[in-house]
């Protein structure tokens, strides 16, 4: 197609989206053109919506889910969506197309009771390194911070005077989120341990291999399903299920639900809603247990 490299040009540097996302965008629509005939020199106007529904059918019957089914048709629209915004097509083929329903997924979670036995009764180790790994998850479940803004978190996004954090979320867009008195303490522990750890070490990232160098994704999700899994059985033991289990504790506690939205960082009141069906679960287990005549 004549206009694909620009497309993903536009992603990239304009809406900033994430190289795991520009990639997916470029995979799915690269199976789409090939699937349907298109070749590199092909017009995008020849492109329409029964080319669209044919390949959804068939990206149902080679075995994939309604989720990433929707997915893929996702990086359609938003193809041909910047093309009608260039006036390079009159008409987006991809908006008439009706996506498969999904079911919705409720979050998994950590209980607090969990979380408790991990944070005040496992042993993470009398080292450096388990200091480390107790503040990483420690954070994780103070401030729902993402995988990758975790990753990316420098001392100097820390203001202790004012006792909050700067991060760095999707598309580049900056948050703040504030933090307790106590987790404030952990933190200058942690960076005084660090100095001592790695003396005259130049990388202002907080979190930290062992080399020294800075964290990367991988090892961070090895560090929380590894102690996740000493505390509970949920099926999933990611960085993200922490994220959930912040959003899933704050709203128990009675938050806001504003409020929860802007310390995740969701462009919208929707992704932050489902949070709610998780607590109307748990109100109507507590009735079920305690009213006579449940």
């Amino acid at each position: 197609m004549r206009h694909f490299g620009d497309f993903l040009q536009y992603i990239t540097y304009i809406k900033h989206y994430s190289p795991h996302t520009v990639l997916s965008y470029q995979t799915d629509l690269e199976q789409f053109f090939s699937y349907s005939g298109f070749d590199a020199g092909s017009e995008e106007s020849a492109v329409n919506a029964q080319h669209i529904r044919d390949w959804m059918v068939h990206v149902m019957e080679t075995g994939n889910t309604a989720r990433t089914t929707n997915r893929k048709i996702s990086a359609l629209k938003r193809y041909f969506g910047y093309l009608l915004k260039e006036g390079i097509i009159p008409t987006n083929p991809a908006s008439r197309v009706l996506t498969p329903k999904m079911d919705k997924k409720l979050p998994v979670f950590v209980s607090e009771d969990h979380m408790d036995n991990l944070l005040d009764q496992v042993e993470f180790g009398e080292d450096f390194i388990g200091f480390r790994n107790r503040v990483l998850i420690e954070t994780f479940y103070n401030t729902g911070m993402r995988l990758s803004e975790l990753v990316n978190l420098k001392i100097g996004d820390i203001d202790f005077m004012q006792q909050t954090l700067k991060v760095l979320g999707k598309r580049n867009k900056e948050r703040i989120i504030p933090i307790t008195p106590v987790y404030c303490q952990v933190l200058q522990d942690y960076i005084s341990a660090r100095s001592v750890e790695y003396p005259g070490l130049n990388v202002d990232y907080l979190f930290l291999a062992s080399s020294g160098k800075k964290i990367y994704p991988r090892l961070v999700y090895r560090i929380v399903h590894r102690f996740l899994t000493m505390v509970t059985t949920v099926d999933k033991k990611s960085p993200h299920v922490l994220r959930h289990t912040f959003a899933t504790h704050m709203l128990n506690k009675g938050a806001d639900l504003n409020a929860i939205k802007e310390l995740l960082g969701h462009a919208n009141l929707s992704a932050t809603e489902v949070y709610t069906h998780n607590t109307f679960e748990k109100l109507k287990s507590v009735y079920k247990q305690a009213h006579p005549r449940a």
